[in-house]
């Protein structure tokens, strides 16, 4: 019979043999179940149960942010109905109706919902109020530029928020910006003139659609600028903070539909009372409220620069969805041209990241508050 020797004694070589299985089952056991070898169930959150919670919560941030963007492009498709405000107004409402239903199941199940106790208060509304007007052109130039270019071209329609970051960083903030970010907006720049160029080749380009995108871009930075701001007024919450947003957003609307002639379009649109149409507007509010929850719980569980990566790459998926979805034909240099700023934006979410990281402990943290905002604004009243 073979044999093993180890430190003088000998044992069969198939002993050996099971030894060694033992020991690389241990190791994977540790691997899949934490440290402590703690079996699911106990105490010890494992390495397999972590790893499915993150994939889970990025799945979701996935799949609502994307279902998010093709549902709002429905709404503001509709021929029938010219009244992008109101689809914008809707949403908002939709999203204070549900921070007023949060806060009853926070009450009812505090174990459940963490949501903080708002009521509101005239005096915090009026500090609130220049990033609410910032605010409802940030979403109502989102809407509109969705509506003009589609999904398809939507990531790079809207792609120069961070050169839009940059910019108003340095003027406003007096904050001045690395030669590498820097270079990173460039891609991104080219990015943006490429696919401006390609869709004209192909026909398809609407100059309006672009010009709501420029704008939307900058207000979604300013946006970023004023929320830091005012962040003071509500303790520091986010979600106090979108309580007021939202309210303040659907007193300015009411002048401004009333201005452009949407209830007009209201009262004579043939589906206003059709159940089909009102259920996937409260649908849209719904995803709207839901994509500021689940990018918070992204980042919650990831970290920011993990969270602006996957948005990068959810951006890329959503543009090969719309693609195929409405069978459409894309040349090279179109493609190029998406590649180009998803890439530049990646790249400088880690440029960004790493300058973070050699800086005092406390910028980091408001830096990263300010890029963070900005990037989910998909044109929803969050």
């Amino acid at each position: 019979m073979l044999r093993y020797s180890n430190s003088g004694r000998t044992f069969p070589l198939r002993v050996a043999m099971n030894r060694t299985h033992m020991k690389r089952f241990n190791i994977l056991k540790m691997a899949l179940w934490g440290s402590g070898g703690s079996e699911p169930g106990g105490q010890e959150e494992t390495f397999l149960y972590r790893s499915l919670k993150i994939a889970s919560v990025v799945a979701l941030y996935w799949f609502i942010s994307i279902t998010m963007v093709f549902l709002n492009n429905y709404l503001l498709d509709d021929k029938d109905l010219e009244a992008p405000l109101f689809v914008t107004f809707f949403q908002c409402l939709v999203s204070v109706v549900l921070c007023g239903f949060m806060q009853l199941l926070a009450k009812l199940c505090p174990w459940l919902i963490d949501f903080p106790p708002v009521r509101f208060d005239l005096k915090t509304s009026r500090e609130v109020l220049p990033l609410s007007v910032v605010f409802i052109s940030m979403i109502t130039f989102n809407n509109l530029c969705l509506k003009n270019v589609g999904v398809a071209f939507y990531t790079v329609g809207r792609s120069l928020t961070t050169v839009f970051n940059v910019m108003l960083s340095y003027v406003i903030l007096k904050q001045t910006t690395s030669l590498q970010a820097v270079m990173c907006c460039g891609i991104i720049l080219g990015g943006f003139w490429l696919g401006v160029d390609q869709e004209g080749v192909a026909g398809s380009l609407s100059w309006s659609g672009i010009f709501f995108g420029v704008i939307a871009s900058a207000c979604v930075s300013l946006n970023a600028i004023y929320t830091k701001k005012v962040m003071p007024a509500v303790d520091g919450n986010i979600w106090k903070l979108s309580y007021y947003n939202n309210i303040n957003a659907c007193l300015l609307f009411l002048p401004l539909m009333l201005v452009f002639g949407e209830f007009g379009r209201l009262y004579s649109f043939n589906r206003i009372t059709d159940m089909g149409f009102w259920g996937m507007m409260i649908f849209g509010g719904v995803f709207g409220f839901g994509i500021g929850y689940v990018t918070g719980l992204q980042i919650k569980f990831t970290s920011p620069l993990t969270h602006n990566v996957s948005g990068t790459a959810k951006a890329c998926a959503q543009t090969v969805i719309a693609v195929v979805y409405y069978s459409s034909t894309k040349s090279l240099l179109w493609w190029t041209s998406n590649m180009m700023v998803l890439s530049g934006s990646s790249a400088y979410t880690i440029v960004k990241s790493r300058e973070m990281k050699g800086s005092p402990r406390k910028e980091p943290q408001d830096s990263t508050k300010e890029k963070l905002l900005p990037e989910e604004k998909d044109g929803v009243g969050v």
